[in-house]
């Protein structure tokens, strides 16, 4: 099978077979195609197999193509690397995992940049980030909202100092946010929902007294 055109195919499926090929010949060869691929691929279950085969190739090869991505213009490009390099976990990457990408306006880009963040921060910069992260919160709809609470919650004990300045910020969907992720942080078996509605009420409470 020709890999890489099978990657370039109009049929998705044909693409889904050909990333499935490339991670099964773990051809190093392939990264770069594999990597460019990821950039403009439009099917999800084709981009999470294309991580896949990028997974299976020596890390020496594929981090610095996937580093080189994270400074790109298509946002794709951004958060499919940031994706790929959180499942290699290659902590030689974290210096790369910048403001900007932390800040990035495209919602999937900083998603995936909190996320590969948490899971890569050295032990003593773990305070650094949560206090980075915190100003995100209140940002977008309840997806991105959650996906910024299970990232300061896998940085542990720090997050909660980090918190106490929000819980109480001027802004209730900061405040919300910040009272439900502290739940969270303290009963991980609350589940999101239950903790965001308990916080939007108890922060809306709190405006009515004011």
């Amino acid at each position: 099978m020709d890999v890489i055109k099978g990657l370039d195919a109009g049929n998705s499926s044909a693409r889904l077979q050909a990333a499935l090929a490339a991670g099964t010949r773990a051809d190093p060869a392939l990264a770069g195609a594999l990597v460019a691929r990821c950039a403009v691929e439009p099917d999800f279950f084709v981009r999470d197999m294309l991580t896949w085969a990028l997974t299976r190739l020596p890390a020496e090869v594929t981090v610095p193509l996937l580093r080189a991505e994270l400074g790109g213009a298509r946002a794709q490009a951004r958060s499919q690397a940031l994706h790929t390099l959180s499942k290699i976990a290659d902590r030689s990457v974290w210096p790369a995992i910048t403001g900007a990408l932390l800040h990035d306006t495209d919602d999937e880009v900083a998603r995936a940049a909190w996320r590969t963040a948490a899971g890569l921060v050295p032990d003593e910069q773990r305070a650094d980030l949560a206090g980075e992260l915190v100003t995100e919160l209140g940002r977008g709809d309840r997806s991105v909202r959650q996906s910024l609470s299970r990232a300061l919650i896998d940085l542990g004990d720090v997050t909660e100092t980090a918190l106490g300045p929000a819980l109480h910020d001027d802004d209730p969907a900061i405040a919300a946010h910040a009272r439900a992720t502290l739940r969270l942080l303290r009963d991980p078996d609350a589940g999101f929902d239950l903790a965001a509605d308990e916080a939007t009420r108890i922060v809306a409470l709190d405006h009515v007294d004011r």
